[in-house]
């Protein structure tokens, strides 16, 4: 009997779950905004990029309107990340499960990569996974700030060789997401002649695409960052990173070290008093 492989990885990949868009007002893009954030932990202060201006504009508005206010660190995982953001947070009881809550929209993924990337520190928007959400938009609210591990140079040599090693699979499931339809119409037929031709066809198309592309190396950049002060570097060119840490890394830290529950959800919780954009 044939092998069929096909791509039952893209209903099976998890992500970090979870308006306008326009200059800055008078025109001056080289002032970042920012934006200070103060928590029963202490403040956090955020610069916004402004290569990101949906994400950007976005914050902003969310931060005038007081969205955040009263909202949870509501996932909280040592050496990855802590994720605010829920409007279900607010008040919610110990032990409820927090994640999926948001305000009816999504912004289009802005990703300014290599430029910017998951160091520590790095303010990032959460979003569905890839299964229900292939154009990778953010969350319109929840976010996170990056705390991560430092790397070695070997890891991340090892890092670079499993991405180009991957990267064949990785548009082989790009091109397979266009295919979802006919493949659960096939799967519901048990039509397996019609599932193993469909998937060589798409390897073979995965093939040609990967030969063209260069092979994937860190930047000085990340490579600095990465064997310094640490981030998650796995994340790159998933989410949008759209702001980082200016103050307020030593609050992060003390975030990322309280116990949590089996949901990553801080015991005793860890919430946003206020969100102010600074002038």
């Amino acid at each position: 009997m044939k092998k069929i492989v096909l791509i039952l990885l893209t209903i099976s990949f998890c992500g970090l779950t979870s308006c306008k868009t326009g200059t800055k007002k008078g025109g001056d893009m080289d002032k970042e905004t920012l934006v200070k954030i103060e928590t029963t932990a202490g403040d956090i202060k955020v610069k916004l990029y402004n290569e990101t201006p949906k994400h950007r504009d976005n914050f902003i508005k969310l931060v005038k309107d007081g969205v955040y206010e009263g909202t949870l660190f509501h996932r909280v995982i040592k050496d990855f990340m802590i994720q605010a953001g829920d409007p279900d947070s607010k008040n919610a009881p110990k032990g409820k499960m927090l994640g999926s809550g948001d305000v009816g929209y999504t912004i289009p993924a802005e990703f300014i990569y290599p430029k910017y990337f998951h160091k520590k520190g790095a303010l990032s928007a959460a979003r569905q996974g890839d299964n229900v959400n292939p154009k990778k938009e953010s969350s319109g609210c929840q976010f996170y700030i990056v705390t991560g591990k430092v790397y070695n140079d070997s890891t991340l040599l090892g890092m670079e060789s499993q991405m180009n090693e991957n990267k064949i699979n990785v548009i082989f499931n790009s091109l397979a997401q266009k295919h979802m339809k006919e493949i659960y119409k096939m799967r519901k037929e048990n039509d397996e002649n019609g599932l193993y031709d469909l998937q060589e066809k798409l390897f073979a198309e995965a093939q040609e695409m990967a030969a063209k592309e260069p092979e994937f190396h860190f930047t000085p950049e990340q490579i600095e960052a990465y064997t310094t002060v640490g981030g998650t570097p796995h994340l790159d060119g998933e989410y949008t990173v759209f702001g980082e840490v200016v103050e307020g890394m030593d609050i992060v830290d003390k975030i990322q070290k309280v116990k949590t529950d089996r949901s990553d959800r801080p015991e005793e919780d860890v919430k946003i008093i206020k969100a102010t954009i600074l002038d």
